[in-house]
């Protein structure tokens, strides 16, 4: 169902004045009051938080989105429930997803205030982004990320801040999500502003009483144990495939240096301890490959 599609519903009949009228509501007024709860509730759209109507109607928040949106004047007033009903269908139709893309940017540009910031911790302190999937991070939350600030270039991504590794949503509707829609700063300037939500590289994450609520105790350590678990039997079956298999052919030095390592930035800019951080592994993995060299030169004289 589309919200340029507003078609009365027929209740029934009363009698007024000795004549039967016909009794109907909007079903779009009935069922959403305005285009951006229609578009939260839309299936794929979760990661999403409600922008604010004031936000959106100061016009300064929105600079430099004119230049992005094809019909800008056209999909801010569908935004903002002010367009004229006498538009054309097949104009409505193309209106939509400008509208779309619009309200995208501009919560890209939301969730980077404090109120945004706010709004997007409650959903990232219940997981509504998923959890880490690998075992040592303990079912830590993830956070939407763009690799980009330019609309159609990524789609979203999902950061881990325990390894500060990315992950695609497990669903193909978020997966299909712009990654401008969130942009590259909000993860880390979460955790700038957040300080004490850094989870840390070993141990269970206290995420607060909002994690709980959410059902995180109940999956806590059997979840953690089952994974391990299933974990420990793959590499079991693993085993013998990667012997059979030899893996002569595979240079480990040039494979390691070929591995591409997600950088956090904060506006452009990468995060100061992250970066010294990076590095020293940087400088650690340098020192991994020069080792590795030398054994595969040993290895084959």
């Amino acid at each position: 169902m589309s919200p340029r599609v507003r078609t009365p519903i027929i209740l029934g009949s009363s009698l007024q004045g000795g004549n039967w009228v016909c009794v109907s509501i909007d079903f779009w007024s009935f069922f959403f009051s305005s285009w951006i709860s229609w578009f939260l509730s839309s299936k794929g759209n979760e990661y999403f938080c409600e922008v604010e109507e004031d936000f959106i109607l100061d016009r300064f928040n929105l600079t430099g989105l004119n230049n992005e949106v094809a019909n800008y004047p056209q999909a801010l007033d569908l935004i903002t429930d002010q367009l004229d009903d006498d538009i054309q269908d097949e104009f409505r139709g193309s209106l939509d997803v400008q509208a779309r893309l619009l309200y995208g940017l501009i919560h890209a540009r939301w969730i980077v205030t404090a109120r945004g910031l706010a709004k997007m911790l409650e959903k990232y302190k219940r997981a509504e982004f998923g959890r880490c999937p690998r075992v040592l991070c303990q079912q830590q939350p993830l956070l939407p990320v763009g690799l980009t600030d330019i609309p159609y270039e990524k789609s979203v991504k999902l950061y881990c801040g325990r390894c500060e590794d990315l992950y695609s949503p497990k669903s193909s509707r978020h997966g299909s999500i712009d990654g401008a829609y969130f942009g590259t700063t909000f993860p880390h300037l979460l955790f700038l502003v957040y300080p004490t939500l850094i989870p840390p590289k070993s141990g269970p994450a206290d995420l607060g009483p909002l994690s709980t609520a959410a059902g995180a105790s109940s999956s806590g350590a059997g979840a953690i144990a089952g994974e391990l678990a299933r974990s420990r039997r793959r590499q079991k079956e693993e085993a013998p495939m990667i012997a059979e298999g030899g893996g002569e052919d595979i240079n480990t030095a040039n494979v390691a240096l070929k591995a591409e390592r997600y950088r956090p930035k904060i506006y452009g800019f990468q995060v100061n301890e992250i970066a010294k951080l990076q590095r020293w592994q940087e400088a650690m993995r340098d020192r991994q490959v020069k080792r590795l060299e030398e054994m595969e030169t040993q290895g084959a004289t």
